[in-house]
């Protein structure tokens, strides 16, 4: 819980709505992404939500194939 309560005070938790989720889930099924990546493309569909402008990841390969406006924010750490 000491974790948990240092994460919330530092950074901004995002969340997606209900909408958000199915569209997201839809969109890489469609485009194949599936199983755990799916996990991939939610995190992805938060970090445009939030405007960041780097998502760091040590998976580039799984970010980088759920589109330009992912790919774009994508860096190793």
């Amino acid at each position: 819980m000491l974790f948990l309560e240092t994460v919330r005070e530092r950074l901004t938790l995002v969340g997606l709505d209900d909408t958000e989720y199915w569209e997201t889930i839809s969109q890489s099924s469609a485009a194949g992404i599936v199983g755990g990546a799916i996990y991939d493309a939610l995190i992805a569909r938060c970090a445009i939500q939030a405007r960041a402008e780097i998502l760091y990841t040590w998976n580039l390969s799984d970010f980088q194939r759920l589109g330009p406006e992912v790919a774009k924010r994508v860096k190793t750490p």
